[in-house]
Parts: structure tokens; sequence; C-alpha cells
């Protein structure tokens, strides 16, 4: 591992691995825009990349982030019943730190190329194994720096979390990861942080990557940072979170208000979004802090300004992440946001959203840029929602900011449709459908794409 923290001219470590390129230009042209070449990241936090060899293609596959210290850490999983063995281990590593009230994560190690999943129990031996190597990194990294912040210098797979993508039912080429973690180059710098996000890639066409500082106090007196890594392009449904997807953040929180934050935060981001209707065996997200920021304050009170607006803001930038993996659908021509508004709850109101997003007529409607608001009344009336339909408003935004176009007002279609303006909002990449129910206060959105051809190309030679 080397280690490139710098410090004035200082840089700490001796051993290295191969460095690939972070260049936006690598990707589409039409991605490039959504890849930041800059960044603000949490203090105390490193990141890096590396090809280990579990892609055969030589791209990276390999990722490490690691805090200098003990961190607070809550995760969400697939509800899918052939859940993969990181998905197992990793619980059972968030429950034991549960128990034992112990603050012990320090790493999360990700392999993409192969998902460990509906492997047996060689995938959960391998899953172990692959944490171990996190672990030994962990030790590495204190004695070298000569941090050891809170630890005894002690060995445990209990420090380490892991995440595997990739393809379903093929062994971990456990050695190589293992081998790829200690070599390792580790630093605190946005290149870093992009070539960990590439190294995150399967079928995604470009790497997702945010960051940002916020303040939490009224009088602008508790700056945090917020550093987000997330990868997908299909396999996205709600009811987890997504594909892969890690935040870290230097705030000081307790573990049970970490867990709330990130409930309330994945309901309305990652658990907001779909694009082809299947749930992963391997979904997982996951937000470390680790406290760097301040060891004057901490956030204890679910009523206090601080939590609130550290939930509200992790609510934001998880969207804002999760908006990114709905970008890069496979096959996806347009980002569609659906809101709808006016509902008595927002389960009801998500519920309603969340059945127009899958509905496949209505995403086939917005490749084919066809207004075709049956279709999305349609869903709207299959919600399993029970609706005022004489009171039911549905329009439609372009992304430009231009006038909406409303379709039905009270129930009734607004005859003739201006098929003229229909097709210049279409013809946007960035789309909003509103629907108003009238029935209530409570609103929710849920963040899909189209469905093209392309799609189906892709997903027809995956293993390929």
């Amino acid at each position: 591992m080397r280690i490139l923290q710098r410090c004035g001219s200082r840089s700490l470590g001796m051993v290295g691995a191969s460095a690939f390129s972070t260049d936006a230009k690598q990707f589409p042209a039409q991605k490039q825009r959504f890849i930041p070449t800059t960044g603000t990241y949490p203090q105390g936090f490193f990141a890096g990349g590396a090809h280990c060899g579990v892609k055969k293609n030589g791209k990276p596959d390999l990722a490490v982030l690691l805090s200098d210290r003990p961190t607070v850490a809550s995760a969400v999983f697939t509800t899918n019943q052939f859940c993969a063995a990181p998905v197992l281990f990793d619980r059972r590593v968030l429950n034991s730190a549960r128990e034992q009230e112990l603050q012990t994560v320090r790493a999360v190690v990700v392999n993409s190329g192969c998902a460990n999943a509906v492997t047996g129990k060689q995938g959960l031996l391998d899953a172990e194994a692959m944490a171990a190597a996190g672990s030994k990194l962990v030790k590495t990294f204190d004695d070298i720096s000569n941090h050891s912040i809170g630890d005894d210098g002690s060995v445990s797979t209990g420090d380490t979390l892991v995440m595997s993508t990739g393809v379903i039912g093929q062994s971990l080429p456990v050695d190589k990861i293992a081998k790829g973690v200690q070599d390792i180059e580790l630093d605190i710098a946005h290149e870093s942080w992009m070539r960990a996000a590439i190294a995150h890639m399967t079928t995604d066409t470009f790497p997702k990557l945010l960051s940002r500082t916020v303040n939490l106090a009224a009088d602008g007196g508790k700056v945090v940072r917020m550093a987000g890594i997330t990868k997908g392009a299909g396999m996205i449904h709600p009811n987890m979170a997504t594909l892969l997807g890690t935040i870290c953040t230097d705030a000081a929180i307790t573990q049970s208000l970490l867990d709330k934050a990130l409930a309330h935060a994945v309901a309305r981001s990652f658990n907001a979004i779909s694009i082809d209707g299947d749930m992963s065996t391997n979904d997982t997200i996951a937000v470390i802090a680790n406290g760097a920021a301040t060891d004057e304050w901490l956030i204890d009170s679910e009523l206090s300004h601080e939590y609130v607006s550290f939930r509200d803001e992790l609510t934001r930038f998880m969207a804002e992440l999760a908006s990114l993996v709905v970008r890069d659908g496979e096959g996806a021509t347009k980002f569609i946001t659906i809101e709808v508004a006016g509902a008595k709850s927002f389960s009801d109101a998500k519920q309603v959203a969340s059945t127009i997003a899958t509905s496949s007529l209505v995403k086939t409607a917005f490749y084919g840029q066809d207004a075709n608001w049956g279709r999305i009344l349609c869903a709207v009336g299959y919600a399993g929602i029970p609706l005022d339909t004489g009171a039911v408003d549905l329009a439609i935004h372009p992304g430009d900011g231009s006038a909406p176009l409303v379709l039905v007002k009270a129930g009734e279609p607004l005859l003739p449709i201006d098929e003229a303006r229909a097709s210049e909002i279409l013809a946007q990449e960035d789309v909003l459908v509103r629907v108003e129910l009238s029935l209530g206060k409570e609103s929710a959105r849920m963040y899909t794409c189209d469905l093209s051809h392309d799609y189906v190309s892709i997903n027809a030679d995956y293993r390929s």
C-alpha cells in the first residue's frame, strides 16, 4: 500500500500500485457533464482504485475507502431472498457493532466484475477473506501513518465492509483481490476518489461520484463534508438501495440518529429510483461517519437543528447521487421525474409515483416521444390508492424550465392536445411528469428513465 496523504511536501508509504486515467474524456461525451473534475472530501478518509484481475478485460475492478479512525456505520440492503454473500457478511458486521455498542468499521472494500452471489458457503468464506484483507490494510495503514486512532492494532474482519457487483453465480477470485488490496494506492485527493468510482463500474458508462460541504448550524459554525460513490445502470428497482453505494462524512453523529437519517434519506432517493423493475441480489448502500470534522459537538438529539439539517442534507445529497444511476440507465435516453402531489400520505404518493415509473408502457412511450397521457392515468388508476378521479390533474414539464403542458384537468383531457408542444417537451432529455391527486398535502417523487432497444441489446449478451 502507498499512502499519499499530503502534508507540505511529505508523503507516507513505500509500496505502490499502477495508476490509471481519470480523464473524463474517456467516457461518452453526453455523460461527461456529470463527472466532477474536482471535489471537497471529508476529513480522515482515503480512497483508491485499481485493477486486480477480477475483470478479464483489464479494466479497474477494485476500490477501497478507508477512515483513519473508527466510524459510526449504517446500511440498507436488498430485500431479495437470494441476497449475496457480501450482504450477509455486512449485516453481521453491523449487527455485531450495534449489539456491542462499538464503532468498529474502518474500511470498505469493493470489487466489480463478480457479484459473489448464489455461491453457497464458499461465497461467504470469500467475503470473509476479502474483509480480512481489508482489516490487514487498516493495520498496515496505521503502522505506516502512525495514526492508530482508537485502535489497538489487532486485525479483525469486523472493521471492514465488503461489496461485490458483476455476474451472478461465479466464484470470487479472492486471492487476486487480497493482493490488490495490499498493493492499492490510497490518497485524499480527488483523483483517488475518482479512481475508486471508476473501479465500481460494470455496465455503467460513467463513474458516479459526488462531494459536498454543508453547514449544519444556523450561525454557520458547524461545517461537515460528504462524499459518495455509487454504481448501477440495470437491475434497479425500489425496496433496496442501489447496486452499490457508499457515502462518507466527517460529521459526528450517534448510531441511532445515523440509522434514522439513512432510513429517511433512502426512502426519498435510492428507494425512489427504477430503471427496469429488477431487484439485484447485491444491493447495498452504506453511510459511514468518522466525526473528524469536530471533537467539540455531536449530533445526539433528533429534535436538534443540527440533526434535521444533517438528515435533509443527506437526503438531497443521496437523491442527487441516485439520479446519476437513472441517468446511466442501460440504454436510457431520458431522465424522467415522476412527482405525485396532493396525496393523503407520503406512502400513498410514493406508491402512485412508483406505479407510473415502473410501467413499461409509460417508459416506452417516453422513448418514442409519444405524449400518451392515457398510459400515465392508467397507471395512476391501478396503483391501489383510492382516488377521486374527477379531481386528478396531469401535466408534463420540460427540463429547460419553459412552460409546462397541462394534459388533464379535474379528470378531463384538455382537447385538442397541443401535439407540437408535447413533441418539443418530450424531445428533451429531462422531463417532469406531475400528477395532482387533490386528496391531501403529501407528495413524493420517483426517478426513472425510458426503455429503449439498447436496453435489450445490453442485457441479451451481458455475460459475454
